[in-house]
């Protein structure tokens, strides 16, 4: 059977329609707002998380820093539920297209560089030159520091999509010499199927981890530039 190993990564349509939008805006049903007085196991395990990874996340923030708390927390909360979701058989992960990861690195890393442009002129300024650097280098350093400021939201955007397109890859693959081998050694098969467990149990603590990578850095980001 010749499958297309990407097959997956492609956009879903229904009646020729596509239903991206639809696929992005799901994980927003599992985080409902609570409405009791007392809320319940999972809402109560939700806001644990929430407030421990928030304290975590803003520790380093000053006040100007800490206004961008529900953007950071949002952030990691639709990465991190889209990327599980996408571990769901026969389901589509956005966060593997480099388009939608841009399309998230580039306006926040803006946001960010313009709120040092704004608040932080002289400092913002500074790390484009060094102190202390020879005259000679000055102009080499200065086009090295812009390069590397403008790749940011770039490495955001592929860090992310490498590592998960890289997991569903791995685990299409072995899913099918699961399937092949079963005919020809079933000893090998079931170890091969065990390998696949563990690298689905991976492939979870990934989703996670990445999506808190990605929002770390945003963060780190803006630590600098506020």
């Amino acid at each position: 059977m010749n499958e297309n190993l990407f097959a997956s990564f492609a956009a879903p349509t229904m009646m020729g329609l596509p239903i991206v939008i639809l696929i992005v805006l799901f994980p927003s049903i599992l985080f409902p707002s609570p409405d009791r007085l007392i809320n319940n196991r999972l809402a109560s395990i939700q806001q644990w998380l929430i407030q421990l990874t928030s304290k975590q996340m803003l520790s380093i923030h000053n006040h100007k820093g800490q206004a961008w708390a529900l953007m950071l927390m949002s952030l990691i909360l639709f990465i991190g539920s889209t990327n599980l979701l996408g571990l769901l058989p026969h389901s589509f992960t956005p966060t593997t297209q480099l388009s939608m990861n841009l399309g998230m690195a580039i306006p926040l890393w803006a946001g960010t560089v313009i709120t040092g442009f704004r608040y932080k002129t002289k400092t913002s300024l500074a790390h484009f030159l060094p102190q202390g650097t020879p005259l000679p280098l000055i102009p080499m350093l200065v086009i090295i520091e812009t390069i590397s400021l403008f790749i940011q939201p770039m490495a955001l955007a592929v860090r992310l999509t490498a590592n998960i397109t890289a997991g569903h890859l791995l685990i299409h693959l072995i899913g099918g010499a699961t399937l092949a081998l079963m005919d020809i050694s079933t000893t090998t098969a079931f170890i091969t199927f065990i390998i696949l467990i563990l690298l689905t149990i991976l492939e979870f603590a990934v989703a996670l981890i990445q999506a808190y990578v990605f929002t770390l850095l945003v963060s780190l980001y803006l630590h600098d530039n506020t």
